[in-house]
């Protein structure tokens, strides 16, 4: 029989179960055997140490009802769930052709049998001069018309979830992509206004990088917390001119803006790291990023 999850998607599918709403583990496992029409159903053994390595991982928690745990999807684990959209449509298609698969091993099974089922009763009514029909007869030829009925409702159902799968999975493609065409919309409505405030900052977050990765000045003192904010972006600039100048362009702004804001944030940690960092400094770097906040406000068009 072929695996009905490939590797990792039964962990993706959980998540689904609990997007829907919170449930404890029988129900999830009743779940998957409802979603594959009785043709699979995971054991304890299989869902219950997935759902403790997804709580784990932060993408799960669980409340005690009545003695059982419930299980709920946690802001993590909706992320997840967001990001792997895409995934979880080809995941319902893998799930339509895996009921699709055991259906076929199903009708295959029942074939099968129905096949040595009739060779025997030919074997037994070749060998039977009289062909009286017995209770065995009986018996055999009624095994055979619940094989069949079987195999039929098998198939049925079969078509039926494979139909269902194929339209949720459409579905769901369809809200994928316009879930992107809004977020593609919403970063070029973004980007079109930070690259407008940023051609209107005249360098002011070079300038805040080179105070800061350059030795910033004492509070009080000429370009400090307490000086003029055109003289602190002189001073800065002149100690720092060529900061960030490995960082060219790409053309989105928004971007452009959010590897400024990393390099910064990571320059500083590092140098608080390798030196040591004390109470007195972070009070001093508390008042340089707060005149810089307030200027960066101004630049961008914010009041606070």
């Amino acid at each position: 029989m072929p695996p009905v999850f490939a590797h990792g998607r039964l962990r993706l599918y959980l998540l689904k179960l609990l997007d829907e709403a919170p449930r404890h583990g029988y129900e999830v496992i009743r779940l998957l055997e409802e979603r594959f029409q009785g043709l699979y159903a995971p054991s304890a053994g299989t869902v219950y140490p997935r759902l403790a390595k997804l709580e784990a991982e932060g993408l799960v928690t669980h409340a005690t009802e009545g003695g059982r745990k419930v299980y709920s999807i946690t802001d993590a684990g909706r992320a997840e769930l967001a990001d792997r959209g895409g995934e979880l449509a080809d995941l319902e298609l893998e799930i339509r052709d895996s009921v699709t698969e055991l259906a076929a091993e199903i009708r295959d099974d029942v074939r099968g049998a129905a096949g040595d089922l009739r060779r025997e009763m030919r074997a037994a009514a070749s060998a039977s001069a009289t062909r009286v029909e017995d209770e065995s007869w009986k018996a055999a030829k009624e095994d055979l018309r619940k094989a069949r009925q079987e195999w039929k409702e098998q198939a049925r159902r079969a078509k039926d979830e494979s139909r269902r799968a194929r339209e949720e999975a459409q579905q769901a493609r369809r809200q994928a992509k316009e879930a992107q065409e809004r977020a593609r919309e919403e970063v070029q409505r973004i980007a079109g206004q930070l690259q407008e405030q940023f051609a209107k900052s005249g360098g002011v977050l070079g300038s805040l990088a080179g105070a800061w990765l350059g030795g910033a000045p004492a509070a009080g003192s000429a370009g400090g917390a307490g000086g003029d904010a055109s003289t602190a972006t002189d001073a800065g600039a002149g100690r720092s001119p060529e900061w960030a100048a490995d960082l060219t362009a790409t053309g989105d702004p928004a971007r452009d803006l959010d590897r400024l804001l990393d390099r910064f944030r990571d320059e500083v940690r590092d140098a608080a790291r390798d030196r040591g960092v004390t109470s007195a400094q972070v009070a001093e770097a508390r008042r340089h990023l707060e005149a810089a906040r307030g200027r960066l406000g101004t630049t961008f068009g914010v009041t606070s």
